[in-house]
């Protein structure tokens, strides 16, 4: 959760003050940065003028509770205070230095035209590729840090379809002892896959040059296509920057380069930055993870007469009356610093705040292909999951008890809506500490009955865990949690430069924060772990605020312990200042009462905030890093400035010179927070839950995180925008091998209104991850909230729990293959240039294709059907009829409100089961099949089956379908018994109506022809598969 509002106690600091701190702070170094001084200075007049603060001698015995200030009373986690008020941070301990960052700065040096370069010698030959030394070409230009004189090379022709450079510094000497090359231990290195003598088949070339520096190119053997080219440029590589160039093609599409919200296809004009940030959901800006990687499709136009191949310079432009082919490779560097990539008109440069230059290129030629190679071949395979965690999920910040909770049970039962799981937020906790209930609003008497009744009905529960752990007032002799002195005790905490803890602020006040690098860090979280969930058995666990996010700059808590737990500094959801006025667009239109009094009460807030907040240094001249002193690095203030969302490194984030306790600076690691988190959360939960497959959702990811984890979107807003760029999020992250991705269905900040929900409860109902969440304070947005919307809740979910086993099978196959699940359109389809763009629509693997509605007030939609020039035919899913629709045309669709378009694609089987309550009561129901003719009568399919949970199974079972001469064969290899029968099986596109119809050569009564819509119909299969549908193969003949 970020909430940017700050509450209205600081003073109004004069800024040459803090201006003057800053210089001190930055001239001093010191082990916390200079939000320590300003909150030191500013927090007695900020409670003396809020009267918040405390008699010292009263605050020991402070419980954290309701807050009076000049926004008047706040209670906080669900305590009451009996004795004094809480102490709220003022708004200024997480304002940082005003930065400008230097892509935006247009008098930055730039490196390209200042820096010399390198000269390659001692080259020498390996068993897969060469090493060689790179000399610095020149004088040095030190432009960012420090140039390093002497590099490394190592090139490696890894596998069949991978090739590996990296470029190091040659040795670590007095000049560059700071240089941090990233450990094999947190992100492992991609091992060689064969042996030198199969490397001639490789369909990638690397070539290099002197003239006039050390520049590369790889090509595509087969094609000549140059895919990555730094001829022109020159390498930088400085302590704290390094620079490289690569040449782009006119009009290139990449896709990937996360996290960060934009279309699917990401331009050319553009720049990301990677540095995991808490900054609520921006458009265009960093924020949670880092996934330094892209997906390049090239599509080149076919000469009919000689084959040639020509590029085509605007693909999405691309006529229907030519052929064309479509090549892909992918990119993958391998580093966790700070950094960018400025995809420019023609070229795509990349800069980082350090570490190495660990590039692999995969040569694909599809995207299917690029994503199964960078999986299977560098960051591992996703972790299959659970059964019932592809059912609906409910959660809100704002559920006040387990009352509260049973309530939205109970009301999803009484709608109909089939609910599986249902979470808590930070509500739950006392005093929003981790693994520890609020005893008057959460007990754990009245939990473990909640859920032992959501159990016996097949239902789960899941709670949020943040990552950063309260430290107790050492003045209060009450204020014990066990959490943190044992972990204390483990030493597991970060620490500053000068070897004490580092200490910023998150919800419960003044926190540590573990390092995953301390020896006992991961034994102390799983005794965390196993503690609270033999208090309250929970189901699997929300990761939170990982990136890692601290509500203030450097150890602000340092010589403030006295005072916790304190409010944070900005006002919560709800308080003053801070209650949500806002709604979806469009909704002026459908309810203009309420939008006028929203808007003037919202005008009336945002007035009270701009006259009761004090300027902070942000509102300063911009500041200037200090100037590059050779072979020392400043991790606080790097000489190069990143475009970060929150600007300083150190705004609402560990500063980077927090200090790990192998002596690592949290500036070389920052971006891994989140997946070591993840990671120790999946060792934790091995243990609690032995033998069965973790279920994690975390908010902070880097490449490889979901071989342990899936992610959500974050901090969405309830707006039409946020709903639309949902899509290009899931197919973003079903790229970087994170395929349980899910969104805040509705949106988290803001109000949702009737008709945005009804249309997002639909589309999210095709994502692996479903889940409706929102904020505290914000208007309720349970499906039942609204008639209509619980309406298209239940009909979407219909669809969806029909088709769990063909999504399950679906994670099987990107679990063990790196295939993807949900797919772009151009993904599917790589032939077709048009398509290089399309976001609006998209694909559940390679049979479903779902065309939503993403705007406010639209009953019909346009979708184009992909592959109709060579045949390919749709369905629609709701009459099983053929489609209508030309090449490359755009058909519009009814979609009256409650309606969402789906259309089922030719020559597949689709394996279905009842569309029940739970997961586990559709796992206990019947078959039935769908099998979608192409143009030549044929189809196929597969499903999957095993137990739903253990990471390693007794037994599986996978049946094929097949369909050819008007006969459908199902064929099954496995032990895994299930005994539910078959039920019906649906053909569609028959032509002509059958004379007859046998299973296993007997004739089956319940046969049904439709001429016009051409579906076969055949039903009451049940008493010939009363061991199972798949005990044994079987054959379905129509004729």
């Amino acid at each position: 959760m970020y909430l940017p509002l700050p509450r209205l106690c600081p003073p109004p600091i004069p800024l040459q003050l803090l201006d003057s701190v800053w210089k001190h702070a930055r001239d001093r170094m010191v082990n916390y940065s200079w939000a320590q001084a300003v909150l030191a200075l500013s927090s007695i007049a900020c409670a003396q003028n809020s009267s918040s603060l405390p008699p010292t001698d009263g605050l020991a015995t402070s419980a954290y509770g309701s807050s009076t200030g000049s926004l008047g009373t706040a209670t906080v986690g669900g305590a009451t205070s009996t004795s004094s008020v809480q102490f709220t941070m003022p708004a200024a301990v997480d304002v940082g230095p005003n930065l400008l960052p230097n892509v935006k700065d247009p008098s930055a040096k730039q490196a390209q035209q200042l820096c010399p370069g390198y000269q390659v010698s001692n080259v020498m030959g390996t068993a897969n590729g060469f090493t060689a030394t790179l000399n610095l070409g020149g004088e040095a230009c030190n432009v960012y840090g420090t140039d390093i004189e002497t590099l490394s090379l190592e090139l490696d022709i890894q596998s069949a379809h991978r090739l590996r450079l990296n470029i190091h510094p040659a040795h670590l000497d007095s000049k560059n002892t700071s240089q941090y090359l990233l450990s094999e231990d947190l992100v492992p290195v991609p091992q060689q896959g064969f042996a030198s003598a199969d490397t001639q088949d490789i369909d990638l070339q690397f070539s290099w040059t002197n003239d006039p520096t050390f520049a590369f190119t790889v090509v595509r053997k087969s094609t000549g296509d140059v895919l990555f080219d730094t001829t022109g440029s020159v390498l930088v590589y400085e302590n704290q920057f390094i620079e490289f160039v690569s040449q782009m093609p006119e009009n290139y599409n990449i896709y990937g380069m996360g996290e960060r919200i934009h279309g699917l296809r990401l331009g050319n004009n553009f720049t990301t930055t990677f540095y995991a940030a808490d900054a609520g959901d921006p458009i265009d800006q960093n924020i949670y993870g880092t996934h330094p990687f892209y997906l390049d499709t090239r599509y080149f136009q076919v000469d009919g007469e000689t084959g040639a191949h020509t590029l085509v310079a605007n693909p999405p432009n691309a006529t229907f009356d030519d052929e064309y082919v479509g090549m892909s490779h992918g990119v993958f560097l391998r580093n966790a610093h700070g950094m960018e990539a400025l995809m420019n008109p023609t070229n795509l440069t990349w800069r980082m705040l350090g570490g190495s230059i660990d590039l692999y290129i995969f040569d694909g030629p599809t995207p299917d292909r690029v994503t199964k190679q960078y999986q299977i071949g560098a960051i591992g395979l996703p972790a299959m999951q659970q059964y019932w965690s592809f059912g609906f999920h409910q959660c809100r910040w704002g559920y006040k008890n387990w009352s509260e909770v049973e309530a939205v049970v109970n009301n999803y039962r009484k709608f109909n809506i089939p609910l599986e799981t249902v979470w808590t937020d930070i509500d739950y906790m006392f005093q929003y500490r981790d693994f520890e209930n609020d005893a008057n609003t959460f007990p754990y008497p009245e939990g473990r009955e909640l859920l032992s009744r959501l159990h016996a009905n097949g239902q789960h529960y899941v709670p949020i865990v943040d990552s950063a752990i309260y430290i107790p007032n050492p003045n209060n002799a009450s204020d014990n949690y066990s959490i943190y002195t044992d972990g204390n005790d483990r030493n597991v905490f970060l620490n500053n430069p000068d070897g004490s803890q580092y200490i910023g602020a998150v919800w419960p006040g003044y926190t540590v924060f573990p390092d995953w690098q301390s020896e006992q860090a991961v034994a102390w979280w799983t005794d965390s772990m196993h503690g609270h969930h033999d208090n309250i058995p929970w189901d699997g666990i929300w990761i939170d605020m990982s990136e890692v996010s601290s509500f203030c700059i450097g150890s602000c808590g340092t010589g403030n312990l006295s005072l916790n737990p304190v409010h944070p500094p900005f006002g919560l959801p709800g308080e003053e200042g801070s209650k949500i006025f806002t709604y979806p667009e469009g909704f002026n239109l459908t309810n203009a009462t309420e939008a006028a009094i929203a808007a003037s009460l919202s005008a009336s807030q945002a007035s009270a905030v701009a006259s009761a907040t004090p300027a902070g240094a942000s509102t300063t001249a911009y500041f200037t890093p200090p100037a590059v002193t050779p072979g020392a690095r400043n991790v606080n203030q790097p000489p190069y400035v990143i475009n970060n969302i929150n600007g300083d490194l150190a705004v609402h984030a560990v500063s980077p010179n927090a200090t790990h306790h192998n002596g690592v600076e949290e500036y070389d690691v920052h971006n891994l927070f989140g997946n070591q988190i993840l990671n120790a959360t999946y060792q934790a939960l091995l243990d609690v839950f032995p033998g069965k497959r973790p279920f994690i959702i975390g908010r902070s990811t880097y490449a490889g995180s979901g071989k342990w984890a899936g992610h959500w979107g974050g901090d969405n807003t309830s707006l039409w925008a946020y709903m639309y760029f949902s899509i290009s999020q899931a197919l973003n992250f079903a790229l970087f091998g994170i395929p349980m991705f899910g969104v805040d269905t509705c949106g988290f900040n803001g109000n949702s209104d009737e008709e945005l929900c009804n249309r997002w409860m639909q589309l999210s109902a095709f994502f692996p991850f479903y889940r409706n969440h929102n904020t505290l304070s914000a208007n309720s947005q349970e499906a039942y909230v609204w008639a209509s919307v619980a309406d298209a809740s239940r009909k979407a979910m219909a669809i969806r729990y029909s088709i769990l086993p063909y999504m399950y099978t679906l994670f099987y196959l990107a679990h063990t293959t790196g295939s993807t699940v949900m797919r772009a359109l151009s993904w599917e389809f790589p032939n077709d240039p048009s398509l290089a763009a399309v976001d609006t629509q998209f694909m559940l693997g390679p049979a479903i294709l779902v065309t939503p509605v993403l705007g406010q007030g639209q009953t019909e939609i346009q979708g184009v059907f992909p592959g109709v020039k060579e045949g390919e035919i749709w369905y629609d899913w709701y009459t099983q009829t053929a489609i209508e629709a030309q090449p490359g045309e755009n058909v519009t669709l009814a979609a009256p409100l409650s309606h969402i378009n789906v259309a089922i694609r030719g020559g597949y089987v689709l394996p279905q089961q009842e569309a029940l309550y739970t997961t586990t009561e559709s796992r206990n129901s019947s078959w039935s099949l769908i099998a979608a003719l192409d143009a030549d009568g044929t189809a196929s399919g597969l499903l999957y089956v095993d137990d739903g949970e253990s990471i390693v199974q007794n037994s599986t079972l996978i049946v094929e379908f097949t369909v050819t001469n008007d006969s459908l064969y199902a064929s099954s290899r496995g032990f895994y018994e299930d005994t539910n029968s078959l039920a019906n099986v649906t053909v569609l596109g028959v032509q002509s109506e059958p004379g007859s119809v046998s299973l296993n050569g007997k004739p089956v009564d319940g046969v049904n022809y439709n001429s016009t819509s051409k579906v076969l119909s055949i039903t009451g299969l049940q008493n010939a598969s009363t061991t199972g549908a798949w005990a044994d193969d079987w054959t379905l003949t129509w004729s």
